[in-house]
């Protein structure tokens, strides 16, 4: 798929020696601030679930929480030698460094080599590449495998061969595996394959049997998924309301989009237009990558409209997005591209001015957005965290029930502390009562930690703090406080679910209420609804034991 016009291209060198700059430049900052961000839940639960004996794994990940497995694989894979939050971000990171030169590639294969190297550089500056490639979850897995799909579709499209077919098939079934939109991904390049074949004759058969063959292969994949639209009410499956029509998903998009870029109104409505008008110039230049700029944003919006989705606190991020990444950067570079041409002998010029003022928005957003990603977290906070971690960690004992995936137990196990054993998820109530139950009674001390420092909106008037006020819900818990955290546990074992429940909402309460503390508004309402369904059942089994088993 040549360019339309290469006199006026970088050379290939320039293109490659423009590409390996802005690796390096990406590889040097994650590297430099791999600690700077505090420990996040998501994180914890990736190192304990990950640390669990494959067969474990492969049952909590596939059969009870959905969801792709490749991340938890992998990370299963690196605890095995260092089970440690460094070593998990240290997966994020590769990744995030080589998606880059391959994002290069694919751009440079749907476009010209100047447009493509502005691309890249657009996309590698992004708050969403930098943040998901320190953060330790599968989102800088995803971007890799999806643009090394895209990679090797346009090679397969190219010499239409088995082996080529074949490595696709290798990389769209990775894509899969790292995240349930990955589905996204493979109905994107099934579309633009059949528009390509409708624009001239060539023959699908290899490409075609790979396909089923992919198919075929995800189908714990596709379980998984439903296991997870189960959970949260998300996806294909029964359960919860329609998103409400476009406009809500567009909304998303909107924000999505803002986020790869800078979302400040005033700067996204500029670059958004540009975006606009570089879909115009692939339109009249490139009429096959327009049509895969359309679907790659198209798929999912009509997706994500279609799709049932109830009021789960896991409804899309700009995360789930991440593919789109590379797509929405070619457009903005190619509208950019094209207009600063108009300058003539200053083009060069003007064009790297534009850049350099579009990277330098792009870090500012993403300062603005998460700032501890680069200054770091507040000395008080992590002195406090150091301080809570090992109280827990000279405290704990193997049998204590953790609610929730709080960084603090990370990093007390991390001390050498035997805990975590027993953990129960803090927003899922049906994982939350299988945790409980699949226990051996009586069950140890309940524990929980609230966090003052909480950025999260639930109320509107929570604000993050520093300091926590020493409160506990009553005489049968004890409490410690370090700066903003909050550790209440049972004096004596909890004994039975039931018990740890009503304990949990008697916290949760407490933080919500008292303590302003944001997800305690959820944490209640996970126990709540758990307590719910076990006197459910504990009234079924007292019917059939009155009734004698009929």
């Amino acid at each position: 798929m040549p360019p339309a016009d290469t006199r006026d291209d970088i050379s290939l060198r320039s293109f490659r020696l423009g590409i390996g700059l802005a690796t390096g430049a990406v590889a040097a900052f994650l590297l430099v601030q791999l600690n700077a961000w505090p420990p996040h839940e998501d994180e914890t639960l990736a190192l304990f679930v990950g640390h669990k004996p494959l067969g474990q794994l492969y049952h909590t990940v596939l059969d009870q929480r959905g969801g792709a497995p490749l991340h938890f694989l992998i990370t299963h894979l690196v605890t095995a030698i260092s089970p440690t939050l460094t070593a998990l971000r240290l997966i994020s990171v590769v990744f995030a460094v080589a998606s880059i030169p391959v994002i290069g590639l694919v751009l440079a294969r749907l476009a010209d080599r100047r447009t493509a190297l502005v691309a890249t550089v657009i996309g590698a500056a992004s708050w969403v590449t930098l943040f998901h490639g320190i953060y330790g979850r599968m989102y800088s897995l995803f971007l890799f495998a999806s643009a090394l799909s895209f990679l090797a579709l346009l090679r397969a499209m190219r010499d239409n061969r088995w082996l080529s077919w074949g490595l696709w098939g290798v990389a769209i079934l990775a894509t899969l595996a790292s995240h349930q939109y990955g589905a996204f991904v493979l109905a994107i390049q099934a579309g633009y394959v059949l528009f390509t074949r409708l624009r001239r004759e060539v023959s699908l058969r290899p490409g075609a049997w790979v396909l089923l063959a992919v198919v075929v292969a995800a189908l714990p994949l596709w379980h998984s998924n439903l296991v997870l639209a189960s959970r949260f009410d998300v996806g294909i499956g029964g359960g919860g309301s329609q998103l409400g029509g476009p406009l809500p998903v567009l909304e998303y998009l909107r924000a999505a989009l803002g986020d790869f870029v800078a979302g400040w109104t005033e700067l996204f409505v500029v670059v958004a237009a540009v975006a606009v008008f570089g879909l115009v110039v692939l339109y009249r230049r490139r009429l096959p990558t327009f049509v895969l700029c359309l679907l790659v944003f198209a798929v999912p919006v009509v997706g994500l409209t279609l799709a049932r989705v109830g009021g789960s606190v896991n409804a899309p991020e700009t995360r789930h997005l991440i593919f789109a990444l590379p797509f929405f950067a070619l457009m903005v570079a190619a509208g950019l591209v094209d207009l600063v041409a108009r300058a003539g002998e200053r083009a060069p010029a003007v064009l790297a001015l534009s850049v350099a003022g579009l990277v330098a928005a792009e870090l500012a957003w993403g300062w603005a957005s998460t700032p501890t990603l680069y200054a770091g977290e507040p000395v008080k906070r992590q002195q406090a965290r150091e301080e809570a971690e090992a109280w827990l960690a000279s405290t704990s004992r193997p049998n204590d029930v953790f609610f929730g995936y709080d960084p603090l137990y990370l990093g007390a196990r991390e001390r050498g502390a035997d805990i975590g054993n027993i953990i129960v998820p803090r927003a899922d109530p049906n994982l939350a009562l299988k945790a409980l139950t699949s226990q051996r009674e009586p069950l140890g001390r309940g524990v929980w930690v609230l966090d003052a420092s909480d950025g999260s909106r639930i109320v509107s008037n929570t604000s993050p703090r520093l300091e926590i006020t020493d409160r506990s819900p009553g005489a049968a818990f004890e409490t410690r406080t370090f700066g903003p955290f909050l550790i209440i546990r049972t004096i004596k074992p909890t004994v039975t679910p039931f018990d740890f429940l009503w304990d949990t909402v008697a916290v949760q309460r407490m933080g919500y209420w008292d303590l302003d503390v944001a997800t305690a508004a959820v944490n209640e309402n996970t126990a709540q609804t758990a307590l719910r369904e076990l006197e459910t059942r504990q009234e079924g089994t007292a019917l059939r034991v009155t009734t004698g088993g009929q």
